[in-house]
């Protein structure tokens, strides 16, 4: 019988700020697609597994897997479903079924699907993604402003890098320093990194972005939706290490 040991696990105050020294970055990884898998990647200690419905995606599971990954986590680990321009509707439908307590909107979704799960699903915490490109924090700004118009602020932004015609896993990183000078923690939700990160870059990463979590799907995999062991358990020793660095030098 595997046995899952498991540090116990916090959310950061109020994502405010980064977080405060002591506190332990919180690390998901995303596109994981069978039960073996993501009870390892518990065992390793990651804070969340990412669950894609996205069909486009070579890491998406059916509805009747993820609701079988769900119930086999422990209970310090998250299952986050992650969407893209899906229906409200049908993410209710998904996020009831398979319980989740977190979701990822990862597409085009404007504000106002946000205020509607707010509404429908009060106690979800939602994660919505934006894509950092050439004209900065900019969009992302007119985003959030819109979403405080309508109470309903994500519980974190997950900064991905922009490339076109995709929705994230492409490998390509995000321009670390400048993030970290445009992105407002004072007023916004929490940021959570992704894009490119690896087991080699992660820790230069956290140091440089100074994010509240960190997120990764094909910097841990052997081939598109098969995830490393090696390389996650890696990773996240390297996620740590930067997350103590970062919090010496606070």
């Amino acid at each position: 019988m595997m046995v899952l040991r498991r540090r116990k696990v916090r959310l950061r105050s109020n994502g405010k700020q980064p977080a405060a020294k002591g506190e332990i970055m919180w690390i998901k990884i995303c596109g994981v697609r069978d039960i073996t898998t993501a009870c390892e990647l518990a065992r390793l200690g990651v804070d969340a597994i990412g669950l894609n419905f996205y069909e486009k995606s070579p890491r998406a599971v059916t509805v009747a897997t993820a609701e079988q990954i769900g119930r086999a986590l422990p209970t310090a680990v998250t299952a986050v479903g992650l969407f893209v321009n899906e229906s409200a509707d049908r993410i209710i439908e998904i996020a009831r079924r398979c319980g989740f307590s977190m979701l990822q909107l990862h597409g085009d979704e404007p504000p106002s699907v946000l205020a509607e799960l707010t509404e429908r699903l009060p106690n979800a915490r939602i994660l919505r993604a934006f894509r950092f490109g050439e004209a900065g924090i900019g969009p992302l700004a007119e985003y959030l402003a819109e979403c405080a118009r309508l109470q309903a602020m994500p519980f974190a932004c997950l900064v991905d890098a922009h490339v076109r015609g995709a929705y994230g896993g492409t490998g390509q990183t995000v321009p670390w320093e400048r993030l970290a000078a445009e992105y407002r923690r004072d007023v916004w939700p929490r940021l959570i990194l992704a894009g490119g990160l690896t087991p080699e870059n992660v820790r230069q990463a956290i140091e440089a972005a100074r994010p509240w979590g960190v997120d990764t799907a094909s910097g841990v995999e052997a081939s598109p939706g098969v995830k490393d062991l090696q390389r996650v358990a890696a990773f996240v020793t390297e996620a740590r290490r930067g997350d103590q660095t970062f919090s010496a030098a606070r």
